[in-house]
């Protein structure tokens, strides 16, 4: 069994809503065990046999199937959240910026992502890897900083998610508890 941690794109936002204890009661008819959500932004630890492309099909249609949107995911093994965590040279913890990891499950579309980013000029960001970019915006400014605005286009919908440093700590910690 792998651990594994699932990040759901646009839930309890934009009119898609999903509480997460109907979230898990659906999940037990999927090859998954020890699945556990972490607070309310789409968060999922579990366990599963399967591979994470296969992961991710199986998450994806009880979404789909379950409660009725076009959804996406991304899917990492706990050690991968884990190595990304470490890689991270950003504070989780600082008053003037937030940190902020863009995960993919479509490596293009990071790349591109990642050099429109370059483009805006301005932008602190470096690559963790294939499947990861951090970056940092303002202390309450996230929303409005020019990189935030970027990867909120509907272009990137499909292919990746962000989630705040402090964030992906904690499913680190929770799928390694697994």
């Amino acid at each position: 069994m792998e651990n594994y941690a699932v990040f759901l794109r646009g839930i309890n936002v934009g009119g898609i809503n999903i509480k997460m204890a109907d979230l898990s009661a659906a999940l037990k008819d999927y090859p998954f065990t020890k699945v556990k959500t972490l607070l309310a932004s789409g968060n999922v630890v579990l366990q599963s046999d399967l591979s994470p492309k296969f992961v991710k099909a199986q998450f994806e249609k009880c979404l789909r199937e379950t409660f009725g949107y076009d959804a996406w995911v991304v899917v990492l093994t706990a050690a991968r959240v884990s190595e990304l965590v470490d890689a991270c040279p950003y504070p989780a913890d600082d008053k003037s910026t937030h940190t902020y990891i863009t995960l993919a499950s479509d490596t293009a579309m990071l790349d591109e992502l990642f050099e429109a980013g370059e483009n805006l000029g301005g932008v602190e960001q470096v690559r963790l890897g294939p499947e990861a970019s951090a970056w940092l915006a303002p202390a309450g400014g996230t929303l409005d900083s020019p990189f935030s605005k970027l990867s909120a286009k509907a272009r990137y919908k499909a292919g990746t998610t962000t989630r705040n440093l402090r964030t992906l700590i904690k499913v680190r910690d929770a799928a390694a508890a697994l």
